[in-house]
């Protein structure tokens, strides 16, 4: 009975192409409709994420706010935990989760994203790694990349006592280093947000024009590498390309 099934099954035929399938291999199924679990799902997925990108980037900044509390209380001056700093770091990078979220429910609703989480329009795609790479050398990512690579210019000017004012801090701190690298972490729809290894290549490209010694240059570098990426699959996906 189930080989007469399977038999009258491999005979029927064909189902054509459903709006929102991808062409590959094979075909594949969009996402269900989101819910407000799915959507609490993704936040949870997207704040983890931020989280463990962003924290390695922030350990200098975190660290020295460490030593310098520290070395306040022992000349007998009340200063926050550090605790407070960290909190209001991770309170924008969880504002900023949210907002990524969104945008992928948008662009999901949009019929623009693969079930991998990556834009199906090279076009799109194309476009994001183009925006991305100029704001690599806009004069407000240059800004506040500069804060996010010298703690101690920004403790100097952006101090504030108390576990308010470390709260704060930590704030400011979060949203300079959003102004920094939002654009980078727009790329997640690029290469994929399930990608680890995109994900990885991105998380070290945060460390390395934060950290490395000629950062603000390397940071330039990147924008330009991602404008000519963004030209040629942009092009190819109007049909002027190579893969056009």
């Amino acid at each position: 009975m189930m080989a007469g099934d399977m038999q009258r099954m491999a005979d029927a035929p064909a189902m054509p192409d459903m709006p929102g399938m991808t062409q590959g291999g094979m075909n594949m199924l969009r996402a269900a409709p989101w819910t407000a679990t799915h959507f609490a799902m993704m936040l949870g997925m997207w704040a983890v994420m931020m989280v463990g990108m962003m924290l390695p980037a922030a350990a200098p900044m975190i660290l020295f706010f460490a030593t310098f509390a520290r070395r306040s209380r022992e000349q007998g001056h009340t200063v926050a935990p550090v605790g407070a700093f960290v909190a209001g770091y991770l309170v924008v990078w969880s504002a900023f989760a949210l907002a990524a979220t969104t945008l992928q429910w948008g662009l999901d609703r949009l019929s623009l994203l693969s079930p991998h989480m990556t834009t199906i329009s090279p076009v799109l795609g194309g476009t994001i790694l183009i925006a991305a790479g100029l704001y690599q050398w806009s004069p407000f990512k240059d800004a506040c990349l500069g804060l996010c690579r010298s703690p101690i210019a920004f403790v100097m000017g952006h101090w504030r006592t108390g576990a308010s004012g470390a709260f704060r801090m930590g704030v400011e701190h979060g949203a300079f280093c959003v102004g920094c690298c939002w654009a980078l972490m727009a790329l997640l729809f690029v290469g994929g947000v399930m990608n680890l290894l995109w994900v990885a290549a991105i998380t070290l490209a945060v460390l390395t024009e934060k950290l490395a010694p000629r950062g603000r240059w390397i940071a330039k570098a990147f924008g330009a590498a991602l404008v000519f990426g963004g030209i040629w699959i942009a092009a190819a996906g109007l049909g002027y390309g190579p893969m056009g």
